[in-house]
């Protein structure tokens, strides 16, 4: 996997300081931010693999800015970690209903900090595979209601494919079949066109079976690891 690109978001410069040069050293790609507000305005514009974020902050509250990532297009499954001196169980509650995804304690040093990027690193992959887009060219069978149509697929993610079969308009139901490259297995996929555009189209899966979606996300982590090597 190539290196996580991380946010941090914290308005305490000597905390700032520590979580950019530790998550550094575990070869991370940082990038640190002291203002909450300047963070809302970066999700917005940029996919990050994973967010560190202090909860008490003057402008926009930690629980204020979790809300905000887990409604934006580009980090909405992007794993989050709330840091913070509270450690009540209403905190984490609260914080875990605004869709954070771990939980970490001040004060916070090298040993916590470094066990913890340990295992958000895991989510970081995950969440990789589930969201990354890779070129895949092959034939696509596509039928709409008693309408079938032949294509080519441009690329795959776990949760939907690109195509171009000609004329789909969003919303359209559709009904796909392809077979996944180097594999024997054909995918047979259940979706709805979330876009459109003269060249190509994008469908959301709505129903794949178990085995689809394991050979999927295979198939994904496999092309995951090629391009990293």
């Amino acid at each position: 996997m190539d290196s996580p690109k991380l946010l941090v978001v914290e308005d305490d410069s000597a905390s700032l300081e520590l979580m950019a040069e530790v998550f550094t050293s575990l070869e991370a790609t940082v990038h640190p931010v002291n203002d909450s507000e300047a963070a809302a305005a970066l999700i917005g514009q940029q996919k990050f693999d994973g967010i560190f974020l202090d909860l008490e902050m003057p402008k926009l509250h930690g629980f204020d800015l979790t809300q905000k990532i887990r409604k934006s297009s580009w980090n909405k499954t992007t794993p989050v970690v709330i840091v913070t001196g509270h450690d009540d169980r209403e905190t984490m509650q609260q914080a875990f209903a605004a869709g954070a995804t771990f939980f970490l304690q001040k004060p916070v040093d090298r040993q916590k900090l470094s066990g913890l990027f340990r295992t958000v690193r895991g989510a970081i992959a995950e969440n990789r595979r589930r969201t990354m887009r890779v070129p895949m060219q092959t034939d696509v069978r596509c039928t709409v209601g008693s309408r079938e149509m032949r294509g080519q697929t441009w690329n795959l993610s776990q949760g939907g494919i690109q195509i171009e079969v000609g004329d789909l308009a969003p919303g359209t139901l559709v009904r796909l079949c392809f077979r996944l490259p180097a594999s024997s297995t054909v995918v047979d996929a259940s979706g709805t066109v979330v876009w459109s555009k003269p060249d190509r189209q994008g469908i959301q899966f709505t129903h794949l079976s178990n085995h689809h979606q394991e050979e999927i996300r295979r198939f994904l982590t496999r092309a995951d690891e090629s391009s990293s090597s």
